[in-house]
């Protein structure tokens, strides 16, 4: 079974969620933004070694805490998809921007594919390519629990920022509707920011991705 607690971190609040194999006790942290400390400490407190480290994409509250932990554990880190080198070659000046502590840069050990799958433990997640909010930012999904980390492409009752650079709203509506939607509508999701909620409740209520909309 996967099992995860969801840690905000940094002052803009990301949920960065630490994912678990109960059956290893191995897990991984999923956009370790900042705010080491917390995070280790909840790893400890659970008994969850962490093996890896795996990114939605390269904006400082979610990818700002990689490098430094990469370099504490010695666990390589996964994804996003390609394009996000984009983003992940500006973590220092993003850090100076937003004034965040200074980032260390970010070389994922692979680069993640749509279609691709990544382990923790003895657990697997699809990878789905959802650009648009980012050039290269990519959703795990975990299909036996129905949970999918979807970054800040989808959140309750809205959708992802386009109006960074390479961000493209078309794009991101079409990675909503052909990659996540047809997951189920039961399928919950963790979102980069705010409260949890559903692919049905978002189909429903959403006024950016609704069917109605």
């Amino acid at each position: 079974m996967l099992d995860y607690r969801i840690i905000p971190v940094t002052p803009f609040e990301q949920n960065c969620t630490l994912l678990w194999c109960t059956e290893t006790m191995r897990g991984a942290f999923v956009d370790p933004g900042g705010d080491i400390e917390r995070l280790l400490a909840a790893a400890a407190s659970l008994g969850v070694t962490i093996e890896k480290l795996l990114l939605t994409h390269g904006h400082i509250d979610h990818a700002g805490g990689a490098g430094e932990l990469k370099q504490r554990l010695q666990v390589p880190i996964e994804g996003p998809q390609r394009e996000e080198s984009f983003w992940l070659d500006q973590l220092a000046a993003q850090s100076r921007m937003f004034g965040f502590p200074q980032a260390q840069p970010v070389i994922p050990d692979r680069w993640l594919e749509d279609g691709d799958t990544v382990s923790v433990g003895n657990e697997i997640l699809q990878v789905f390519h959802t650009p648009g909010h980012t050039p290269g930012h990519v959703v795990f999904f975990h299909a036996p629990s129905k949970l999918a980390i979807v970054g800040d492409v989808l959140f309750a009752g809205s959708i992802g920022r386009t109006d960074f650079p390479r961000g493209n709203l078309q794009a991101l509506l079409d990675s909503i509707k052909t990659r996540l939607w047809p997951l189920g509508s039961d399928v919950a999701f963790i979102p980069g920011h705010g409260p949890m909620s559903t692919f049905g409740a978002e189909r429903r209520d959403n006024p950016y991705v609704g069917d109605d909309a």
